[in-house]
């Protein structure tokens, strides 16, 4: 255990952020579940743009790497117009 009174303080924000983190990312990969079964197009779109809101949201906060963000938008985008 951490003796530094710093230390101990970077312990409780870590594990703040981390569950932060993981309850971010859960929730958009939710969300590109729900965007990958849904049949309607119209519905498909204009859950698109919250999405990809979503994925950029992630990449900025470091959460996924910048590259992964980019696929997923591509992939998701080709999706919706092949609907």
């Amino acid at each position: 255990m951490a003796n530094h009174k710093s230390a101990l303080k970077r312990i409780r924000t870590n594990e703040k952020r981390r569950v932060l983190n993981r309850y971010q990312h859960k929730t958009t990969r939710n969300a590109i579940k729900a965007l990958r079964i849904a049949t309607d197009k119209t519905d498909a779109s204009s859950k698109l743009s919250s999405v990809i809101s979503m994925i950029d949201k992630l990449a900025k906060k470091n959460i996924i790497h910048d590259n992964k963000a980019s696929n997923l938008k591509s992939k998701l985008t080709k999706l919706v117009a092949k609907l």
